[in-house]
C-alpha cells in the first residue's frame, strides 16, 4: 500500500469511525452510565470486533449475499430486532428517581463485538472499505484496511467514552441520567430508519 493510498485510507477509517452512529451512541452512554474504566471491554469489543468483522467481509463473505439474497433479508431482520433490544437496555440503564441502580452494567467485549455483525453502519463501512481500499481483496490489503481500523477504532471508542463521562457531571440526578438515556435509545431507534426503508 503506497503512503498516499494509507492516508486515504487512514482518514476514510477516521470519519468513518467517528461520527454518531450506534456503536458511538452505545459508547457514550455507557460512558455518561458507568465511566470511562467500566466501559473498556465494551470499548474494546468496538474497537477490535469491527476490524475482526472486516477480515472476514473482505475475504468474500457477502458473496453469501449474493448467492443466497434471503441471507441478507434475515440479517437486517436480526439487525433491526437486536438494535432495538439495545435501544431498550439503554432507555433502562438508569434507575428510577431515588432508586439504587441494581443489575444494569455496560456490554460486554464479546456483546460488543458480536453486535458488530447485526450493526448496519458497520456492515456499511466495511463493504466501503474493502470496496475503495482493498480492490483484490487479497489478505494483506484486507489486513492494512483492518488494522487501520484498530488504530482509528482507538480514537474514536476513547473520544465517545470521554464525552458520555465527562456528561456525567450534568446527569447528576437520576431524573436528567434516565431523559439523556431515554434520547440515546431514540436515536439509536431513529438510526434504524434508514435500514428499515432500504
Amino acid at each position: 500500500m503506497t503512503p498516499d493510498l494509507f492516508l486515504a485510507l487512514a482518514g476514510f477509517a477516521l470519519v468513518t469511525v467517528i461520527t454518531p452512529g450506534p456503536n458511538n451512541l452505545m459508547l457514550m452512554t455507557s460512558g455518561a452510565n458507568f465511566g470511562f474504566r467500566r466501559s473498556i471491554p465494551h470499548m474494546l469489543g468496538v474497537g477490535l470486533g469491527f476490524p475482526m468483522m472486516i477480515v472476514p467481509v473482505g475475504l468474500g463473505v457477502m458473496q453469501v449475499f449474493d448467492l443466497w439474497p434471503l441471507s441478507y433479508t434475515i440479517l437486517k431482520v436480526l439487525s433491526v430486532l437486536y438494535m432495538l433490544y439495545l435501544a431498550w437496555r439503554i432507555a433502562n440503564a438508569a434507575p428510577p428517581d431515588g432508586a439504587p441502580k441494581t443489575g444494569s452494567k455496560p456490554l460486554s467485549f464479546v456483546q460488543a463485538a458480536a453486535f458488530q455483525w447485526v450493526n448496519p453502519k458497520a456492515w456499511s463501512m466495511a463493504l466501503g472499505a474493502i470496496t475503495l481500499y482493498a480492490t483484490g481483496r487479497d489478505i494483506v490489503a484486507v489486513l492494512w484496511v483492518a488494522g487501520t481500523y484498530v488504530a482509528m477504532g482507538c480514537i474514536s471508542t476513547t473520544t465517545w467514552t470521554v464525552i458520555g463521562q465527562q456528561l456525567r457531571r450534568l446527569l447528576n440526578r437520576p431524573t436528567r441520567l434516565r431523559i439523556f438515556n431515554w434520547a440515546m435509545a431514540a436515536l439509536l431507534v431513529a438510526s434504524l430508519v434508514p435500514v428499515m426503508w432500504t
